[in-house]
């Protein structure tokens, strides 16, 4: 009872924190994204507040980028990754985290990065993103080798396709276009509305992308990353209640009673990016929006990519890793390159 006091009491500050925009989003459902017993039934419809530019922008930027103007720029953003991972391999999980919650609000444009009391990462959905030091040691080599060049949106980018290469035991690679620029406002206010949550339902999934350019197959197909990485039983063991089998039964045992526990998303390669997400659908996967995707309409993609045939899978992964790269790209007339990834010039 204490600890969910405590979590009442964080998320009254966190909305108050947030203003008034969060407060009505909050009423329309959005909480109910993200924190439990707020939603009354099926999830309401979210009122978004979408950045300037949501959806793809298929133009400006192109591979090999910065072959002139830096060259060995993403080695540089490669060495910062594989130090970090290869001491743990959660950090890698937060990186591909880290992008998706960043191109989602706003675009991809780093606006995630940003330190302020009202920016992004203070938003609920971003406060357990990790990466931001790996992000920030890649900054300071880029801008020891070559000062103001390369932005901090294409840094996460970067930083997302090489986690994605490790922690597929280095099956996964692809070309990432570069240049974007970076965002020069982040608004804490705007995560809940823009970031589906482990307790969203399929349309609200489906709604979700849609507004950001993306499909339900790529929606379905980046749902896979939660083969890695860890969540807090306050996310999911709700759902298990009333169920006596030996997983529900094992995630009762590691939570104990603590919603703050941290329980690996994937039980059976709990640190590989791999297609066993797919094959845990529904029954084994810990959120309530990982288990929607056993419905008629998603329910086929799940079984061929469980199926793994012949990294299917993968393939279709680093595409649509590529494809939401392009969300509401920032140019040099709306954008900047910062000197500091964690504030604006």
């Amino acid at each position: 009872m204490a600890i969910q006091q405590q979590l009442a009491a964080l998320v009254v500050t966190l909305l108050a924190l947030l203003g008034p925009a969060a407060c009505q989003d909050a009423s329309n459902g959005c909480l109910g994204r993200w924190q439990r017993g707020t939603a009354q039934g099926p999830l309401q419809p979210c009122p978004r507040i979408q950045s300037p530019a949501p959806v793809l922008r298929l133009s400006g930027l192109s591979v090999g980028y910065y072959s002139s103007s830096c060259p060995g720029a993403e080695e540089m953003v490669r060495k910062a990754v594989a130090e970090a991972v290869g001491s743990d391999p959660g950090v890698g999980a937060g990186l591909i985290r880290l992008f998706f919650h960043d191109c989602f609000v706003r675009g991809c444009d780093a606006s995630v990065l940003l330190n302020s009391p009202d920016a992004e990462r203070f938003g609920l959905p971003n406060l357990s993103l990790r990466g931001y030091e790996v992000i920030d040691a890649a900054k300071t080599a880029l801008q020891t080798a070559c000062p103001n060049k390369v932005s901090c949106a294409d840094i996460i980018a970067f930083a997302a396709r090489d986690a994605t290469y490790l922690l597929t035991n280095n099956k996964t690679f692809f070309d990432v276009p570069a240049g974007r620029y970076d965002g020069r406002v982040s608004f804490a206010n705007e995560t809940l509305p823009n970031l589906p949550g482990p307790f969203s339902d399929l349309q609200d999934l489906k709604d979700s992308f849609a507004s950001k350019g993306l499909s339900t197959s790529d929606m379905v197909t980046l749902s896979g990353a939660h083969s890695i990485g860890r969540a807090q039983c306050r996310f999911f063991l709700d759902r298990f209640a009333g169920r006596t089998d030996a997983f529900a039964e094992s995630l009762r045992a590691k939570c104990n009673g603590n919603d703050g526990t941290m329980v690996a998303q994937d039980y059976v390669t709990p640190d590989f990016l791999d297609s066993q997400y797919f094959k845990n659908v529904d029954k084994y996967v810990l959120f309530t929006s990982d288990a929607v995707l056993n419905s008629t309409d998603t329910m086929g993609l799940v079984t061929d990519y469980a199926s793994n045939n012949q990294g299917l899978w993968e393939g279709k992964f680093a595409k649509a890793m590529v494809k939401m790269g392009y969300i509401g790209v920032k140019t040099s007339a709306d954008g900047e390159i910062r000197a500091e990834c964690s504030k604006v010039n």
